[in-house]
């Protein structure tokens, strides 16, 4: 990906006045350095608790994540945990929390809402380990079969603009499929039961669903033509007062997950290898497949933003948000950080 050529800018962005300290120590939050570093104290990076796998696992577990960001003055404070980005978001806006990844449709939709956030990174949309899944035996062979049946969805996000997708790829009205609206943490039961016929989701709950060997992709993320980019967002406030803390961030997470990429299994299973936070047997072999096809950490080019403003017009005319969302209004060059 190229960087963008022009830095929007993030004066244009809303300002937050309060920050409110939620599982972070108050003083060091309060420190602060106009280039990025602290002046009289540490910075904290409130960034959501990255569970068992993953570049930021592996970097809390390693030590590496917190080296390279003392270069510039900072260290982490895990607060809560990873999930979907519509509460993140929502942190981020009340000075909660300062760094959470979420997906391009999830970030349209928390854009419409008084954003105090901003993205800047973009990664691939990913070709396998996303898209509509069925149940082995179901006799869902098509999406053409969807006509007259339920699909789970999460409101406004990854799964609502993966079924929407698909249906108008094969001209299908939206009307004739049932969305189910669910939270994905809680999707598995009800689509396990027959509940719901199928379940528009990326790999984060696939690979388990998958690797069961009792369900299988109807059509993945390429199949469906998905603009589905995974993004990293940082608070607007932080990004002002730190940019080279947001800069270092970048850059970590972009060498990391090209390591990621060659290597997937050294971060799989990161703190521990058994119990519900483990992936073992079959989805370990799926998810480290979904990895080596998917994309890497990178800067956010001219060309990455055509394809986020179709997402958002295609948001727009499907009414999920009520009008089309600026999404360059939201965007940050890392490159012109320093």
């Amino acid at each position: 990906m190229r960087p963008l050529a022009t830095l929007t800018a993030l004066a244009a962005l809303a300002a937050l006045t309060t920050l409110t300290a939620c599982g972070a120590d108050p003083a060091a939050d309060s420190a602060s350095g106009g280039g990025g570093g602290a002046k009289g104290g540490t910075v904290t990076v409130r960034i959501p608790d990255p569970g068992n796998a993953g570049v930021l696992a592996r970097g809390k577990r390693d030590g590496s994540l917190d080296k390279a960001l003392a270069a510039v003055g900072a260290k982490v404070a895990w607060t809560g945990s990873a999930g979907p980005f519509a509460p993140a978001a929502q942190a981020m806006n009340a000075g909660r929390l300062d760094f959470a990844t979420g997906s391009i449709t999830s970030g349209i939709t928390s854009l419409a809402q008084n954003p105090g956030f901003a993205f800047f990174t973009a990664t691939d949309p990913d070709p396998v380990g996303e898209g509509i899944l069925v149940r082995e035996g179901s006799g869902i062979d098509s999406l053409q079969d969807l006509v007259g049946r339920k699909v789970a969805v999460n409101k406004g996000g990854t799964g609502e603009y993966l079924l929407l997708k698909a249906l108008a790829e094969e001209g299908i009205p939206a009307g004739e499929v049932e969305r189910v609206y669910l939270r994905p943490d809680q999707t598995a039961a009800v689509f396990n039961a027959g509940q719901v016929d199928a379940w528009a989701v990326w790999s984060t709950y696939a690979v388990a669903e998958i690797g069961s060997g009792k369900a299988r992709f109807l059509a993945d993320g390429k199949a469906i033509g998905s603009d589905n980019y995974s993004l990293n967002a940082v608070r607007s406030g932080f990004a002002e007062e730190h940019p080279a803390i947001v800069k270092a961030l970048y850059a970590y997470l972009h060498d990391n997950s090209a390591k990621e990429r060659k290597d997937p299994a050294a971060y799989l299973n990161v703190f521990t290898d058994a119990g519900p936070t483990a992936v073992t047997g079959r989805a370990r072999d799926v998810q480290i497949d979904f990895t080596r096809q998917g994309g890497t950490v990178d800067p956010i080019g001219p060309e990455d933003v055509a394809r986020f403003e179709t997402v958002a017009r295609f948001y727009a005319d499907q009414k999920v948000t009520p009008g089309t969302v600026d999404i360059a209004a939201h965007l940050l060059d890392v490159g012109t950080l320093s």
